[in-house]
């Protein structure tokens, strides 16, 4: 646990540090510093109140442009209904010691239901500085409030049009082809474990398999982010990109890696002799190993998962007579041994519906 302290600081120091991170906070400060130097040119009592203006920016800046607009109107609308709040306590009873509890306890219930979004703390929060920070000056104070912050909004959303966003939609592609490589990676070092003399670790393959899951949680929150990243984005007219491929390949490599998950558990109880564990039959290990490493082959070879080239159908034929090689070992060692339970059979059973998911047409 301590070991992976420092893995998770330089990971943590990565994103920190990627390149859209390092374009967010640019134009974060782009937008605070313009929204500062419109802030006291605003007419009547509004310029009264400039520091809102920069708050506004701050809030409304987001990686994706979508997200921007989205979090932008939520946080204003948050914002009216609290300064609407509070201007309710001022035309009835007046703040008092008991008035502005109650007031800021609706708000907080308001702010719980989720039609606020993003702005949803701001519901209270308005709320009370209008009745507290306002005063006697609560009405001018309500609308420098609400106007500079929507200045600020308005300066970070056109920060967020002029310098769009970059499109992710490219490096997630890429992560699929990572998650299709790992899990092949994987399937040949279960194989290998199995021949060789001295298997993997237990912390080793356990942490194979986490890596594994983690990876496909990754991956699908990177394709996430890519199909929020076009939405409104100008860039996305210049640079057009199918994102129905990657999210059907990233469904077909979820399967995958439930198949690979699983025959990996299997064969763990087996090599480490765990209690209860299914004992693998003498002779078995050979033809496990290149099944594994065929369908691996499958896996990787075709780059895009039900690729219809001459060489994909080469290694899916590949792949399928080693696993017609297996299962007919594990038939022979069944005969023999009286059983049909064991390690080969889970094994053969996976990597089967392996090469089928592989060869499934199109959805």
């Amino acid at each position: 646990m301590v070991g992976s302290l420092p893995n998770r600081t330089v990971r943590g120091v990565r994103a920190a540090v990627a390149p859209s991170r390092l374009l967010l906070a640019g134009k974060t400060v782009l937008a605070i510093g313009i929204s500062w130097a419109i802030a006291p040119h605003m007419p009547g009592v509004t310029d009264q109140y400039p520091y809102y203006a920069p708050l506004g920016a701050l809030v409304s800046m987001y990686p994706t442009l979508m997200g921007s607009a989205k979090t932008g109107v939520q946080t204003l609308l948050g914002l009216a209904v609290g300064i609407g709040l509070a201007t309710l306590v001022l035309i009835t009873v007046g703040p008092n010691w008991w008035s502005i509890p109650i007031i800021v306890g609706i708000g907080t219930l308001l702010s719980g239901t989720g039609w606020f979004g993003a702005g949803r703390e701001y519901v209270p929060m308005a709320a009370l500085f209008v009745l507290i920070i306002g005063g006697q000056d609560a009405d001018s104070y309500s609308l420098g409030y609400l106007v500079q912050m929507a200045v600020g909004v308005l300066v970070g959303l056109l920060v967020n049009v002029l310098i769009a966003p970059r499109l992710s939609s490219a490096a997630a592609s890429a992560r699929v082809d990572a998650l299709e490589a790992q899990l092949a990676t994987h399937l040949r070092t279960i194989g290998t474990a199995v021949t060789a003399p001295q298997p993997l670790q237990h912390e080793e393959w356990t942490r194979s398999i986490a890596a594994l899951q983690r990876t496909v949680d990754d991956v699908r929150r990177e394709l996430a982010d890519a199909d929020e990243s076009r939405k409104g984005n100008p860039r996305a007219l210049l640079h057009r990109h199918d994102a129905r491929r990657d999210h059907e390949r990233l469904r077909i490599l979820e399967s995958l890696a439930f198949h690979v998950r699983d025959i990996s558990a299997v064969l763990a109880d087996a090599v480490w002799e765990r209690p209860g564990a299914l004992a693998l039959s003498p002779g078995l290990e050979a033809p496990l190993n290149e099944a594994c490493a065929a369908v691996a082959d499958a896996i990787e070879h075709g780059r895009g998962i039900k690729d219809a080239s001459a060489a994909a159908h080469r290694t899916s034929g590949v792949a399928a007579r080693a696993v017609r090689q297996l299962v007919q070992t594990v038939n022979e060692g069944t005969a023999s041994e009286g059983s049909s339970m064991g390690p080969g059979v889970f094994t053969a059973m996976h990597l089967r519906r392996i090469l089928m998911q592989l060869q499934e047409p199109a959805s």
